[in-house]
């Protein structure tokens, strides 16, 4: 198992000098803005590009964290916890990129925020903008029995390498990296700007040389692209300068003047995979005249080690991806929960085991308890793209003490990562440019598959956006739902398009296919309908997608829901025309978004 890497290599409490630079800069700034000294557009720009968001109630911010891989140690956990306290609303919010989110901060308070963020190595520095976002990992990566390479270490060079990098800065739109350390892609790099996946070649003597498969020009959104392959091997000393080639790439040839159309995945459509990789190739190779080129193993690397976790010959390695449990036959808590979040088959015997955050939010006294967790039982811990916690590096006689803890603070609820996970976006709650509350939705589906008997079902997965925008990754889940308006009877209402069919793993990835669209007040009805029948009807070890082309495909099982797309007049259901979570009648109105910093 890697060590937790230390992100500022400084004593806890002391800025690191870039950091406090940041914060002066952002002060300045500040108090010109109010001043009336600093264009509102140039002012934005500059607060995106330090992980500042506008959020829907305009006298508010939301402040995103980077979380580089998801990787946390005992002290910054404490400290999320005291700015969910002191600066926010209680709680923070697991991103499916491994952030964490805060909303409704004051904007004057943020300097502050800042730097007790800083003092325990945290940034919000390119958090949001057109910058290179946060660097996304495997959440059991360094743990995980099938790893070909631990990318922890990787994604770290990664991230510092491009943390205030020149390149990183202004780009033509945000810029998104993804690590996997094997084919099983628990990492999701099929769908990123660069998606990184550790694999093997055979060597001329037999033996095999690990290292990498790069994709590039990935993305979701209205119109979701599946990334590229560049080449079918990338060896480990050339990983950082491929990375750097592609964003140098994108930074020259991206589209300046349409931000609609301006993510790398455009570019695939306007020059051509073949022509967009022979560029990138073409940069990488006179890179090495760059001040900024990285070429061999970086030093983190070299320190840490890359060595997979290698698997057990005493224990059958747990599956990772999409679980295949059907349901949960146990009703003891602590063998229902160690039943499906524990994961085993380490070659060194530890074991990992899922906490659960509910729709992605930890709470002060939450975020408190899990440092005290981690550092009493020496563990590892990490937020996963699923929004949850994982522990890493537990032996088999702290599982039950571990889960007696997670249960003191509301997280031991077995079947993390399972059908009752559902993940949604923030949604209308507080973002500009959602339509729909789909964090209510969530709590609406996950509480209709616990009365259904169906939260327990394996092999199937439920993602939630408000919006096209997929911040829920809706494109990339089993079953898939965007928010969109519906109009009945004359009046506006909520409503959500289905789509079916989406995943990503073994170098691969489909997208969701329409189904139909529903009220909003019926979806979790659909969901339940189409869990049953994935759960009745599925032969031995098939998994959703396989079921689903065997019912006909998408199209065949939403004509099977036709019956829910009804609206009932106002007068019948006037729950039907307002929004979860709201006490007035639905608008579809949105504000002005802040996505790409335009």
């Amino acid at each position: 198992m890697t060590a937790t890497i230390d992100l500022t290599g400084l004593r806890q409490g002391v800025l690191d000098p870039a950091i406090e630079a940041d914060i002066d800069k952002f002060e300045l700034l500040l108090a010109k803005y109010e001043a009336g000294e600093l264009e509102d557009d140039r002012w934005r720009v500059f607060r995106l590009a330090n992980g500042i968001y506008g959020q829907r109630q305009g006298a508010f911010q939301m402040v995103r964290v980077k979380i580089p891989y998801g990787s946390l140690r005992p002290e910054q956990l404490e400290m999320l916890g005291h700015i969910a306290r002191e600066y926010s609303r209680g709680w923070g919010h697991i991103t499916t990129r491994q952030n964490v989110q805060f909303h409704f901060v004051a904007l004057q308070r943020i300097p502050a925020l800042m730097r007790d963020l800083g003092s325990v190595g945290l940034t919000t520095r390119e958090a949001c903008g057109d910058t290179v976002r946060n660097v996304a990992g495997c959440h059991l990566a360094g743990a995980c029995p099938f790893e070909v390479l631990d990318i922890s270490p990787w994604a770290e060079a990664t991230f510092r390498h491009f943390l205030r990098h020149p390149y990183a800065q202004r780009l033509p739109r945000k810029f998104k990296i993804n690590f996997s350390g094997c084919a099983t892609d628990c990492g999701q790099a099929m769908f990123n700007d660069v998606g990184v996946i550790a694999v093997m070649r055979p060597r001329e003597d037999g033996t095999l040389e690990p290292g990498f498969r790069v994709f590039f020009a990935g993305g979701l959104g209205a119109n979701p692209h599946a990334a590229q392959a560049l080449e079918e091997f990338t060896p480990r000393e050339q990983l950082m300068p491929t990375i750097e080639a592609i964003l140098r790439t994108f930074d020259h040839y991206g589209n300046r003047d349409n931000k609609l159309r301006a993510r790398m995945k455009w570019l695939v459509d306007t020059m051509g995979a073949d022509e967009l990789r022979e560029r990138v190739l073409k940069e990488r190779k006179l890179l090495l005249a760059s001040t900024t080129w990285a070429g061999g193993i970086p030093g983190v690397v070299q320190e840490h080690g890359d060595g997979p976790a290698g698997v057990s010959t005493s224990v059958d390695p747990t599956p990772v991806g999409v679980p295949v449990t059907l349901r949960l036959s146990e009703t003891n808590p602590y063998r229902r929960w160690e039943s499906v979040n524990v994961v085993r088959g380490v070659a060194k015997g530890t074991v990992s085991a899922y906490a659960h955050a509910r729709l992605g939010d930890v709470t002060s006294a939450q975020f408190r308890g899990l440092a005290e967790m981690q550092r009493e039982l020496g563990l590892e811990l990490r937020v996963t793209n699923r929004q949850n916690v994982v522990f890493r590096g537990l032996t088999e006689a702290q599982l039950p003490g571990l889960h007696q803890r997670l249960d003191a603070i509301g997280m031991a609820q077995a079947g993390a990562e399972l059908a009752r996970d559902v993940v949604a976006c923030p949604g209308a709650d507080t973002c500009n440019l959602a339509v729909t509350q789909s964090r209510g939705l969530a709590d609406d589906i996950g509480s209709a598959l616990e009365e259904a008997g169906l939260a327990d079902v394996g092999g199937v997965r439920v993602n939630i956006s408000g919006c096209t925008n997929s911040c829920g990754q809706h494109h990339t889940s089993d079953i898939g739902f965007l928010g969109v308006e519906r109009r009945a009877h004359g009046q506006s209402a909520p409503g959500y398009q289905m789509l079916l069919g989406g995943h990503v793993g073994k170098t691969q990835i489909e997208f969701g296919t329409k189904a139909l669209r529903l009220p909003a007040k019926n979806v979790g009805q659909a969901t339940v309908r189409v869990v049953d029948r994935f759960a009745s009807e599925r032969q031995p070890g098939e998994d959703f997608t396989a079921w689903l082309e065997r019912a006909g495909g998408a199209s065949t099982v939403g004509t099977a829901l036709k019956d829910l797309d009804v609206f009932p007049t106002p007068d019948e259901r006037p729950d039907f025309y307002v929004d979860f979570d709201e006490t007035g009648p639905f608008s579809g109105d949105v504000g002005a978004g802040e996505c790409a910093g335009a």
